[in-house]
């Protein structure tokens, strides 16, 4: 877990927490963050700095946790004075101890000698769990309770030695019972949202298919457009050169035009005398 979730987890549990300046100063989370730092270098087979580690964070803050020790995460320690956890001790997800608990052995036997806890448990003030018990998910230790058998789960312990007091159901189980019974209702309204999202995804194809036809038909009615003004352009020039040609064609035919025979004095035309004939004048 990093820095920012152990604030956060303490956050979420102590109401006594307003702050998180106020976290910052907390024992528990010194304690833990120092004992990862510590599981670390002793998992690494590192030897003397896991243990002076250890020795300073139960200095610091009066909770000792063995080097060893396994922890999960979101594990939390209100006020913490006390709280003595040993080397093959387990810890699951979610657990709360409270002051002065032990997690301890039995005896001078190497191997597992002390408890795994499961994961969301509680455990009281000054309660002591000795051996290598198991502690079931969920379950309650009572304050100065003295713990030397298994623990079932989502089960309460109280007494000298604890004795199992109460029963509590595992609401998650049957959630997950409930959870796997049929739904009638359910799988029709499913069905219904996958046949209506199937239908839209059909219309929104049908939708783009029929604006990319009009798009290309507006398309090439503009380019059948262009072309007519391009051929009405081509028209107005040739008529112009044809006008054009006309007034040319004109004064050519104008000059062509022979001039009218002119007249004597007498009324009476001139004519000359060339050869081969009489030439009007």
């Amino acid at each position: 877990m990093s820095f920012r979730d152990e604030i956060k987890n303490i956050m979420e549990r102590d109401p006594a927490a307003r702050n998180i300046f106020e976290v910052l100063l907390y024992p528990s989370l010194h304690a833990v963050l120092l004992h990862r730092l510590a599981h670390r270098l002793y998992k690494a087979d590192l030897p003397f700095f896991p243990r002076l580690i250890s020795q300073i964070s139960r200095f610091l803050t009066g909770i000792e946790i063995h080097p060893g020790a396994k922890i999960g995460k979101n594990l939390f320690i209100d006020h913490g004075t006390g709280v003595v956890i040993g080397e093959t001790a387990e810890i699951g997800d979610n657990v709360t101890l409270y002051q002065g608990v032990t997690l301890g052995g039995t005896g001078k036997q190497r191997g597992k000698r002390h408890p795994t806890v499961g994961n969301n448990v509680l455990v009281g003030v000054g309660a002591k769990v000795l051996g290598a018990i198991t502690i079931g998910d969920n379950a309650r230790i009572g304050g100065g309770a003295v713990v030397l058998k298994d623990v079932p789960p989502n089960t309460t312990a109280v007494g000298v030695p604890a004795k199992i007091v109460a029963f509590r159901p595992d609401t998650n189980a049957i959630n997950r019972r409930v959870e796997n019974l049929p739904d009638p209702e359910g799988e029709m309204i499913d069905a219904l949202q996958t046949k209506s999202r199937e239908l839209e995804q059909r219309m929104s194809k049908l939708l783009h298919n029929q604006l990319q036809t009009h798009m290309e038909e507006l398309h090439e009615l503009q380019h059948e457009h262009h072309l007519t003004e391009e051929l009405e352009q081509r028209l107005i020039q040739l008529e112009e050169r044809l006008s054009r040609l006309e007034q040319g064609l004109d004064k050519v035919l104008v000059k062509l035009e022979p001039e009218p025979p002119r007249k004597n004095g007498n009324g009476h035309k001139h004519e000359e005398i060339i050869e081969g004939g009489t030439k009007s004048l």
